[in-house]
């Protein structure tokens, strides 16, 4: 395949080599050759890896139903309870709202995604089973991994452990664990019970962390302790994380270091919130960083489009991000460093400058779209875009294609 007549991360005119689901080569736009084989028509847009949406719940999703009024309360417990007494009577199927939204996920140019699926003593496993449907039936067309999560807490309902070890024989990718203090209540127990079974059944961790402050960084280094004690370094992720920069400037410090030492990633939904660590410092430190919706148009939230490249805007914009190098970098995070979170043979952003992702030997996950910079592309937010998972495309709406 060739696609020709695009910009790698915005640079010279150039036409792409494809071979399976790697690029072989890339050279200058030649207007007069007449190529043989499959060619998809650039028109001059922006080549970029395609968006890695690495924090999504794709198990609570409203996308495609009726706007409602937002009627959950204060606090994780609170918003729980709220989802738990709504989802069943939804307008529509729980597999089939699933499966629509992975699939407006993907024509907007999010092809690699790690999906949350809610596993406690009220769904069992039904949400997981949903999402696991949905990666099934797009499997050509994105990479899907499924985490396992206790919104609920492990410790606060009996027979929650059960679930979540059910789900990892099922399949589940990634153990998810919960706000050790605050909602269990027994950060002990609850990370005893996180990484004894990822432990068991050999795959990552994935901390879904709200608390504030002092408190947070606590939770942060029984984390820590147990990523070095395990031997799981590069086998763990924080998500969220608001306050870990709260606290003070040697604190925040001492946090990136231990992140970038034990190669821990961190997983962030672009919040307005204060105290969050530093994106410039945490890539600088060589941390995996990547980017994702959270909920979207959910019983939690009624934000969320299934557009990375409008998420990568409020990344910026929640940043105040204005130079060019800046806002690229948040790009970059929302592709390729997500990538290299849910895969390691994916090489992560090596500091604020570096644009991988669009290099030969690369694999072929890429999504063109029109723009006159890559911050152009993020202040725009065009609509006419191609989207190629493995060298293939899967998602086409303006471009020419011919075979």
């Amino acid at each position: 395949m060739l696609i020709r007549d695009v910009r790698p991360w915005g640079g010279e005119r150039s036409d792409v080599v494809l071979s399976g689901d790697r690029i072989v080569a890339i050279r200058p736009h030649d207007p007069a050759a007449q190529p043989e084989g499959e060619v998809v028509e650039g028109r001059g847009r922006l080549l970029l890896p395609s968006f890695s949406d690495v924090h999504v719940h794709l198990d609570s999703t409203r996308i495609g139903l009726p706007f409602r009024p937002h009627t959950g309360g204060p606090g994780v417990w609170t918003m729980t309870m709220n989802d738990r007494e709504n989802w069943r009577s939804a307008e529509v199927p729980l597999v089939e709202r699933v499966a629509g939204t992975l699939e407006r996920m993907i024509a907007r140019g999010t092809t690699r995604v790690r999906s949350y699926a809610q596993v406690d003593v009220d769904c069992k496993l039904e949400k997981f089973e949903a999402v696991v449907a949905a990666k099934e039936k797009f499997a050509g067309q994105a990479e899907v991994q499924i985490m396992t999560f206790p919104q609920a807490g492990i410790l606060r309902e009996k027979g929650t452990a059960a679930y979540l070890e059910a789900s990892l024989k099922a399949g589940a990718d990634v153990m998810g664990g919960i706000d050790p203090c605050t909602l269990d209540r027994d950060p002990k127990g609850h990370l005893d019970v996180v990484f004894g079974l990822a432990e068991k059944y050999q795959v990552e961790v994935d901390i879904h962390l709200h608390e504030p402050g002092e408190l947070g960084v606590f939770s942060t280094d029984l984390i820590l302790e147990r990523t070095r004690a395990l031997g799981m370094q590069g086998k763990v992720t924080m998500s969220h994380a608001y306050e870990l920069g709260s606290v003070s400037e040697s604190v925040s410090r001492r946090i990136i270091d231990d992140f970038a030492e034990l190669d821990i990633a961190m997983a962030t939904v672009a919040p307005s919130a204060r105290g969050q660590l530093s994106l410039v410092d945490l890539t600088e430190a060589g941390v995996r960083v990547g980017l994702g919706e959270d909920g979207q148009r959910d019983y939690w939230s009624p934000y969320g489009n299934c557009d990375m490249l409008d998420r990568t805007w409020q990344l910026a914009f929640t940043n105040n991000f204005r130079r060019d190098e800046l806002i690229e970098m948040s790009l970059a995070i929302a592709t390729i460093g997500g990538a290299s979170i849910m895969s390691h043979d994916v090489a992560r952003p090596a500091g604020v400058a570096d644009r991988p992702g669009l290099a030969v030997g690369d694999r072929a996950d890429l999504l063109l779209v029109d723009g006159e910079t890559p911050s152009s592309a993020v202040m725009d937010r065009g609509t006419d875009r191609t989207v190629l998972h493995d060298g293939v495309v899967v998602a086409d709406q303006l471009a020419l294609v011919r075979g």
